[in-house]
This record gives structure tokens, sequence and C-alpha cells, in this order.
């Protein structure tokens, strides 16, 4: 069995379409979590402390700020199966939770969408325990691969995608942002209809792509901008992708956010800046 305490419903879809059989808390969770859970298959446990009952694994999938006090709790319940570290947290951060939990960690780091249908979401994993987790997902939607290295690789791996992925999506945010504040977006995008083609339109999408998931990104940018930091690279520009998608956290709970809506909060101090300093 397998289990999170602060679990995604879809990531554990793939364990139960694969013929193994996953938990979920729903005490404190709302409706709409509770509704993903059941149409997912998870079985219903009340508490934190019930759900590690006579689980043999957990995957903890939970927003990368929250992943090392969750393997932490996990730890104190005195939890001793394999523990799948899954989420977009710093090889730095994979290490430490290693630590935490002991020879049963395994590393791991999702790549695509909740794993719904085949071909179209992987789960690298790296460590000793490695493919028999993978072992796992092999008759469901989420493909397993196993790579080389121990704790840390994985983790390294989702951070250099997601690096590229989601730092993209906030640049070319900040870039429609200073247009829109500079009142040049017409021509910004007419210029990238003649050398960018599509980019208007990817840049709208972006930001309904992004808009009610912005509020774990940023954590996410923090951990990327570490791992650049740990090599010896500037993680300057993923620290500032944090800020953007910090920005746009207030977009959590909308319904069918635009690009309006996510320029609007990136600007927040638009008439101090077009006003221009006193005297």
């Amino acid at each position: 069995m397998h289990s999170t305490p602060s679990s995604n419903p879809y990531s554990s879809k793939a364990t139960t379409t694969a013929g193994r059989p996953a938990v979920n808390r729903v005490q404190g969770r709302s409706e709409a979590t509770r509704a993903r859970a059941e149409r997912a298959g998870l079985r219903a446990r009340a508490t934190l402390p019930a759900l590690l009952e006579g689980l043999d694994a957990v995957v903890s999938i939970c927003p990368p700020g929250a992943a090392l006090a969750v393997a932490r709790w996990v730890r104190d319940q005195g939890f001793a199966g394999l523990y799948v570290e899954a989420n977009a947290v710093s090889p730095g951060t994979a290490r430490a939770i290693h630590r935490v939990v002991g020879q049963g960690f395994v590393d791991g780091g999702v790549v695509g969408p909740p794993a719904v249908k085949a071909g179209t979401t992987r789960i690298y994993l790296s460590g000793a325990q490695a493919h028999a987790v993978a072992d796992w997902f092999s008759a469901g939607p989420l493909e397993a691969v196993v790579m080389d290295g121990g704790p840390g690789a994985a983790s390294a791996l989702k951070m250099a995608y997601a690096a590229y992925t989601k730092g993209l999506s906030a640049l070319v945010l900040s870039v429609r942002a200073l247009a829109d504040a500079e009142a040049v977006t017409s021509t910004l995008l007419r210029e990238w209809g003649l050398s960018q083609p599509g980019l208007a339109e990817r840049s709208a999408q972006m930001a309904r792509a992004t808009a009610g998931k912005a509020w774990r990104f940023a954590d996410e940018m923090r951990e990327i901008a570490a791992t650049f930091e740990s090599t010896g690279l500037p993680g300057d520009f993923h620290r500032a992708a944090a800020e953007v998608f910090q920005r746009m956290a207030p977009l959590k709970s909308a319904t069918d956010p635009t690009l309006d809506d996510v320029l609007r909060l990136l600007r927040p101090h638009t008439a101090d800046v077009e006003s221009g300093p006193a005297g």
C-alpha cells in the first residue's frame, strides 16, 4: 500500500490503476479534494496517524516547502517501510530527507501532467530500492524510470527540467507585465508574430496553466535556485521566478483565471511606478 500525508489523488491513482491499493486522509480536506480522491480509488482514513497503519510504503507528494516536515512526521510515527520522496525539491533537500527516514529512502521526481493517461507522465527514481518502487507502476499510466545515482539524482533531474519549463513561464509572464507597464504590448505582440510565431498565444496559455498552481511553484523555484547555487551557478533568476509565482498566489482558488488577472498581480504598485518620485 502507498500513501502520502498530503496526498495527490492523481499520482495515487497510478498505483491503484497498477493494482496496488492506496489510502488518503480525509480529516480537514475540502470536498473537492475528497471527491478527487474518491474518483482516484483511494481508501479513506480519518486522521494522519491512522493513515500509516498497516502500510509498507509511503509516497510523499506535497508542497515542496513542507517535504522535510512531512518526512520528519512520518519518522516520528515510527514508520519503517519504504519512503518515496517524490516532491519537487533540491538534491540537498532530498539528501536531508534521506538522513531523516534512513535506508528505506527512494528519491523520486515526477515530470508531466497528472498521470491519468499512459505515455504522458514519468516518475524518475534513484536509490537502492528504486527498482522495487518502479515495479509498483508497471501496469498503470505512470511510467517509472530508474536512474543511475543515489539519493538526490532523481531530484536533480526534476530541478533541471522544471528550471526550464516553469522558469520559462515565469520569464514570459514577466515580459508581458513589463510590456504592459511600458505600454508597448501591441508592438511586442506584432514583433512576436513576425519573429516568434505562436508566443503570444503561448503566453496566455502559460497564465491559465500556472495561475492556480503558482502558490506552490514559488517554493519549487526556491528549491531550484538552491540547486543552481549548490553547483556554483547563479540562482538569482529562479529566486526572481519564485517572486513572480508568489505574486500570483491569490489566484489559487480562481475559476478560469486570465492573462489580465496575472498581469494585475505581477504589477501591484503600478500607480506608484507611473507617478514617479515625488518633487
